[in-house]
């Protein structure tokens, strides 16, 4: 049990023991662990992913993408956070700060890298000149994108971690960042009493940024019983548009790619072409 009366040293040192669920692979330096290249397919885009909130934004995207005919066809690879696969020196060298998702992009002459959720969003948008548009509701679409890769971090790495995978539960941190994560609910909540979407009328990849963090709550997989502690179900808007969203084929199929856990027919380690979702069950969005 940590002591409740911890006063800080006047110098940090990492102490891998008091670093709970994942202390195995969290370290205080950046850089490859392990000399290992990465998988790579004949198709322009290659992802390295893991079929978290963030990292099913890539591949939904490039669903949503090859659902609207655009040639964005795309191998994509799993990267086990958990093994510490993004510590190898091949993940490194397309994403060196060592996070899902990562995109190669190989449609030109030479190969591109690009790394955090945001910006394989935007750069497949407009690239594509798809789900971003113009004028003044392109301004409140990238606003509610970069608000989403700026929340993010407060339900994750503060409200998930102190919730759900801290070694002990303190009071203090989990109700700070529930409070944080039932504001940013509230602030989805009232943009959508008025609007089908977060940008207006139109589906963006604003949302495509966004549903990924909100869905797993509304349907209550994610964080144990974070659902019923948070109330989710007092935000009727966010559960409408999750279930809209959720209804699409392509978030469907997006959200299973590079999955690595549950029932066997609902995750796809790997993806190369469609007929790798032959025979794989693709459900829609439900509330817990």
């Amino acid at each position: 049990m940590a002591d409740p009366t911890y006063t800080p040293p006047k110098v940090w040192t990492h102490d891998a023991e008091n670093g709970g669920k994942f202390a195995n692979i969290n370290r205080p330096t950046a850089g490859a662990r392990e000399d290992k290249a990465l998988p790579e397919g004949d198709h322009p885009f290659q992802l390295y992913s893991l079929a978290t909130p963030n990292g099913v934004k890539a591949s939904i995207m490039l669903e949503e993408l090859l659902e609207a005919g655009h040639e964005a066809e795309y191998d994509a690879y799993t990267i086990n956070i958990g093994d510490g696969d993004q510590f190898t020196s091949g993940f490194v060298g397309v994403n060196p700060n060592s996070k899902i998702p990562a995109l190669l992009d190989k449609s030109g002459a030479e190969p591109v890298r690009v790394f955090e959720s945001g910006a394989i969003l935007l750069h497949l948008a407009e690239k594509f000149g798809a789900l971003l548009p113009t004028g003044n509701t392109r301004a409140e679409v990238l606003s509610w994108l970069f608000w989403q890769v700026g929340s993010a971090p407060f339900m994750g790495g503060g409200f998930g971690h102190f919730y759900a995978y801290a070694p002990e539960k303190y009071e203090y941190p989990i109700n700070r960042y529930a409070m944080e994560t039932k504001r940013q609910f509230d602030v989805v909540d009232q943009r959508l009493a008025d609007n089908r979407y977060l940008g207006g009328e139109d589906y963006s990849v604003a949302d495509i940024a966004t549903f990924p963090w909100l869905a797993p709550f509304v349907e209550g997989n994610i964080y144990n019983d974070a659902n019923t502690f948070l109330s989710i179900h007092e935000y009727e808007n966010v559960v409408r548009w999750v279930s809209d969203i959720g209804a699409r084929p392509a978030v469907q199929r997006g959200r299973i790619v590079t999955k690595v856990w549950g029932d066997e027919d609902t995750r796809l380690a790997e993806r190369h072409s469609a007929a790798d979702f032959e025979g794989k069950r693709l459900e829609p969005s439900k509330p817990a």
